[in-house]
C-alpha cells in the first residue's frame, strides 16, 4: 500500500485506517500499544479538547518533548481542526525557545515532564501562551478522557499548512517552515504514477512493515518518518531518543523492516559491542541522510547490516528527502556514485544554476535548485526570506553547491550559504556569533566549520579579543552556552590578532576555513 486517494489531509490518515484496519497496531511506545481504531478516537479527543480551548484553523499548537506516541496523536488531532503543530527542539536554550513560541504566537503547548523547567525559565518572556499540558502525566489523560471521541469533521485543503518546523536562521533568528498536508505524501502519489521503477522499491510500503522512529520529532526527519509510516498503515515503534543498545534490541525483537538514521547514529551502532551479534535479517531498507557519510563507514555498515541502503538528500524546506541513492549503487568496493547524494525522486526536478540563476551543463558546479510538490508553503511571516529562497515556478534554492552528472546524480561539494552540519544538526554561524558577541572580552568573532571524525563537522570560533582581555576559552564557551543550545556552542576557540577581510570589511571565512580543509576533494564533511 502506498498512495491512498481517500487521504486528502493528514486528518484523513486515522479516519481511513480506523475504517480499513481498525485492529492493526499503529504505534508502540514502551509498554503502550495503540491500534488504528484507538488512534482515531484519541486524535478526535485531542481535536475536541483543542477546539474547546479556542483553537481552530491556522492556530499554532506547540509540542516540546522527546519522541512519543502522544506527539503523533497531538499532531493528527490538531490536523482534525485545521490547526498547525509547531515542534519545538527541547535541546534549545530558554531564549531560543521563547523566540519560537512568541514568533508562532502559540497559545497552547504540550510539554514532556523533564522539560517543564525550560518553560519555567522562559515564562516571563512568553507573550501568548495560555495553556500548558504535561504529556507524560495523569493530567493529560484526564483532560483527554473529558473530551468527546466523535470526529469534529473539519475538512481543510491539502495545501493548508499542517506542520511548522523551525530551522536555524541565517541572520540569527530561526525561521518557521510551513509544510502542507500534501507535501507529506506527494512522493507517494508520484510513486503510484510510475510503479515500475525497481530502484524506487524502497519507497513501497505494506501494512506488514514495521517502522522504527528514533530520529527526533523536532526535526523533519523524525516527524516525516513517523507520518509516512502512519500514512501507509504500518506498525511504528517509537523510541524516546536514539540509544544504540535500545535500537539494536528493538530491531531484533520487533523485526523492524525500515528505519532512517543519520551517519553518526550508524557509526554509534557499529561501535556498540552487541552490534555483530544482532539479527538484522528483518530489515529490508536502512535509509540515511542529513549529512554526508564517509565512504569507509558506509562500506562497514553495508557489510554488517546486509540490507538495502538508501541515501537521502533534502532539507526542511522540501519536507525532507528529494533525492535518493539506490541500493544498487552501494558497492562494497566503492564507486563514484557512492560519493553522490543520488538522483531525483519521481516528480522532483533538480537543476544546477549559476549566481544569475542560469541552468548549467552536466559537470559544471553551481547552486542546487529543487522544484517539487513537497516544497514548503513559505517561511512563517517572512515574505522577504521566502522570496529569497523560493523563486518563480516554485523552485527552492538549497544553498548547497554541487554538480550533476550526465545520469542525473547530484554531488554536493560545498555550501553557498554559511551553514554547518554537525551530527545531522544544521547550525548557522550567524546565530553562534550573535550569542558570543555579548561576552565582554570579545571584539570580533567568526564561526566556521572544521572537519570532525565523529560529527562530520564541528563548530570552531575564531576570536579577536578586546585590548587587555585574557584569552579564556572556557569562560567564553560557558557564557555562550547560556544563550544558545549546547550543540551549537563551538567545540574549540582560536584567538587571533585580526580577521581577514575584503575591501568592504566582510570577513573572508573561506580563508579561515582553508587550512582545516586542505587536501579534501569537497568542502563539506
Amino acid at each position: 500500500m502506498t498512495y491512498q486517494p481517500e487521504i486528502e489531509t493528514l486528518a484523513d490518515v486515522p479516519r481511513f485506517h480506523a475504517r480499513t484496519r481498525p485492529n492493526d497496531v499503529a504505534l508502540i511506545d514502551g509498554d503502550r500499544t495503540t491500534t488504528y481504531k484507538t488512534f482515531d478516537e484519541r486524535t478526535s479527543r485531542v481535536a475536541n479538547g483543542l477546539k474547546a480551548l479556542g483553537a481552530g484553523p491556522g492556530s499554532r499548537i506547540a509540542a516540546m518533548d522527546q519522541n512519543s506516541d502522544r506527539y503523533f496523536e497531538i499532531l493528527f488531532g490538531a490536523a482534525k481542526i485545521g490547526a498547525v503543530l509547531v515542534s519545538v527542539n527541547w535541546r534549545l536554550a530558554p531564549p531560543e525557545i521563547a523566540y519560537i513560541l512568541n514568533d508562532a504566537r502559540a497559545e497552547i503547548i504540550f510539554v514532556g515532564g523533564p522539560f517543564t523547567g525550560l518553560l519555567d525559565a522562559t515564562s516571563g518572556e512568553l507573550r501568548h501562551l495560555k495553556h500548558i499540558f504535561v504529556t507524560d502525566g495523569a493530567a493529560y489523560e484526564d483532560w483527554l478522557a473529558q473530551q468527546s471521541n466523535v470526529d469534529p469533521g473539519y475538512r481543510g485543503s491539502a495545501k493548508d499548512t499542517v506542520v511548522q518546523m523551525y530551522t536555524s536562521g541565517t541572520t540569527g533568528h530561526p525561521k518557521g517552515v510551513e509544510l502542507s498536508h500534501f507535501a507529506h505524501y506527494a512522493h507517494e502519489r508520484n510513486r503510484a504514477a510510475s510503479p515500475d521503477d525497481p530502484q524506487m522499491a524502497w519507497n513501497d510500503w505494506t501494512n506488514r512493515d514495521t517502522s522504527l522512529v528514533t530520529m527526533p520529532s523536532f526535526h523533519v526527519s523524525g516527524t516525516c518518518w513517523g507520518i509516512v509510516g502512519l500514512y501507509n498503515g504500518a506498525r511504528s515503534i517509537i523510541l524516546r531518543q536514539f540509544d544504540p543498545a535500545e535500537v539494536l534490541s528493538v530491531i531484533e525483537k520487533e523485526r523492524v523492516t525500515k528505519l532512517v538514521l543519520v551517519p553518526t547514529a550508524i557509526q554509534a551502532l557499529l561501535q556498540h559491542p552487541a552490534c555483530r551479534d544482532t539479527d538484522f535479517s528483518s530489515i529490508a531498507y536502512l535509509l540515511y541522510g542529513a549529512s554526508p557519510i564517509p565512504l569507509d563507514l558506509l562500506r562497514e555498515a553495508v557489510s554488517v547490516f546486509r540490507c538495502g541502503f538508501i541515501q537521502l538528500y533534502g532539507m526542511t524546506e522540501t519536507t525532507g528527502a528529494v533525492t535518493y541513492l539506490p541500493a544498487d549503487d552501494h558497492d562494497l568496493s566503492g564507486n563514484k556514485r557512492m560519493r553522490s547524494a543520488g538522483k531525483a525522486f519521481t516528480g522532483v526536478e533538480i537543476e544546477i544554476r549559476d549566481a544569475e540563476g542560469r541552468t548549467l551543463a552536466p559537470g559544471d558546479e553551481g547552486e542546487i535548485w529543487i522544484r517539487s510538490e513537497s516544497v514548503m508553503n513559505g517561511y512563517w511571516n517572512l515574505p522577504d526570506a521566502t522570496a529569497a529562497t523560493m523563486t518563480g515556478g516554485n523552485w527552492v534554492r538549497t544553498g548547497d553547491a554541487g554538480l550533476m552528472d550526465e545520469d542525473g546524480y547530484v554531488y554536493v561539494r560545498d555550501r553557498v550559504k554559511d551553514m554547518i552540519v554537525s551530527g545531522g544538526e544544521n547550525i548557522y554561524p550567524a546565530e553562534v556569533e550573535s550569542a558570543m558577541y555579548g561576552h565582554p572580552a570579545i571584539a570580533e568573532v567568526a564561526v566556521i566549520a572544521v572537519p570532525d571524525p565523529k560529527w562530520g563537522e564541528a563548530v570552531k570560533a575564531i576570536v579577536v579579543l578586546k585590548p587587555n582581555a585574557e584569552p579564556d576559552a572556557k569562560a567564553i564557551l560557558d557564557f555562550t552556552r547560556t544563550r544558545i543550545a549546547g550543540y551549537k556552542v563551538p567545540k574549540t576557540v582560536d584567538f587571533v590578532d585580526v580577521l581577514p577581510k575584503n575591501g568592504t570589511g566582510k570577513v573572508l571565512k573561506r580563508e579561515l576555513r582553508k587550512p582545516f580543509w586542505e587536501g579534501r576533494e569537497r568542502q563539506v564533511n
